[in-house]
């Protein structure tokens, strides 16, 4: 497709790949509400609610747990069923073969969380709850990536000359936007394992710059934690745990900070990745302050969840930038229809 030609884009499939993103977006918040209420078994069974077909359970039930966890599940039928949606408008109406099986990979995705999500409650495992919540990152991740690609900017920036982002900007982002991963992993880790906050201090923990984890400190701790705040019991790994999760955001944050610095030296402050790298410093720095207010809190509900919410727009600020970077970084669609997929398909989006 030569640069010049017109690009028509199909704006209801795009605007509804929008509002499938958005939906999982919310979806994310009430999957962290109940785990912020720890709420997961508020419904002993699935895929029934007490007996109930789901969309049939009495709102009159819809009380303490019972709401988080049921409305959690009506929400994410209904992006089950977007997703649905989705996946048959683009193998329908998209030419790209790629995209095509973008929208198949978000089906599977969707009915792997539902399966995970129904196993987590009727075998009562904790762990399940960990991969339940990674999926869920992936997913709005990928919700996200699809609306990207079903939109008027990046089938203009493909057309566009050649406006190179230097490779080794774009490791750097893609070597943080994995260790924002790895660290959404390890807060899924430490929400599951219901011990409640297991260093209840800032900056310091226990205290001291590195806690002691022996054996008698650990109980002691349990003990004040027991007397005071009525928690289960933590043990050294969760500790350490929470300390590299620390440390962690620290090193986020410097690499964000850095990656910044380097798009508004490279690129120039008026270019859109350079604002767009700003914007993701910025959700970091909020991260790191609700992170702090979650300790300090003792875990609130709404800030834990809005810490999981910010976590999750961290990840696909960072997958997006090193996306749309690439993208600017390859030749004109005409030169590069081997990598992006059959781009002259773009036109017959109609």
């Amino acid at each position: 497709m030569n640069a010049n030609t017109p690009v028509k884009i199909n704006r209801p499939l795009h605007w509804f790949a929008v509002l499938t993103a958005v939906a999982t977006f919310f979806l994310l918040g009430a999957g962290g509400l109940v785990t912020s209420h720890e709420a997961g078994m508020s419904v002993p069974d699935w895929p029934n609610s007490y007996g109930y077909n789901m969309f049939a359970f009495p709102i009159s039930k819809w009380t303490g747990g019972i709401f988080y966890e049921h409305t959690h599940r009506l929400w994410a039928s209904a992006v089950g069923l977007m997703t649905t949606i989705l996946a048959i408008w683009l193998w329908r109406k998209d030419s790209r073969r790629w995209v095509k099986w973008l929208g198949v990979i978000a089906f599977l995705l969707v009915i792997a969380q539902g399966v995970l999500g129904g196993l987590r409650v009727t075998m009562k495992m904790d762990s399940l709850g960990i991969f339940h919540g990674v999926i869920a990152q992936s997913f709005f991740v990928l919700t996200c990536a699809i609306a990207l690609f079903t939109g008027g900017f990046w089938a203009e920036t493909g057309a566009q000359k050649k406006s190179n982002v230097p490779r080794g900007l774009r490791t750097l982002v893609f070597a943080t936007t994995v260790l924002i991963f790895l660290q959404l992993i390890l807060g899924a880790t430490m929400r599951h394992q219901h011990a409640g906050l297991a260093i209840s201090d800032f900056p310091t923990a226990y205290g001291k710059i590195w806690p002691d984890i022996s054996a008698d400190a650990v109980a002691r701790y349990n003990a004040e934690r027991v007397e005071v705040i009525s928690e289960n019991p933590i043990t050294a790994f969760q500790i350490v745990l929470q300390m590299v999760h620390r440390i962690v955001a620290l090193a986020i944050f410097i690499l964000v900070a850095t990656c910044a610095w380097q798009t508004w030296r490279l690129l120039g402050a008026k270019d859109s990745l350079t604002k767009f790298c700003v914007f993701w410093l910025t959700l970091i720095v909020l991260q790191i302050g609700l992170g702090i207010e979650t300790v300090l809190s003792n875990k609130a509900a709404d800030i834990a969840t809005a810490h999981v919410l910010v976590g999750a727009l961290s990840l696909v600020t960072g997958a997006l930038w090193w996306t749309i970077a690439f993208r600017r970084s390859a030749p004109p669609e005409s030169e590069s229809s081997a990598v992006f997929g059959a781009q002259p398909a773009l036109a017959a989006n109609k």
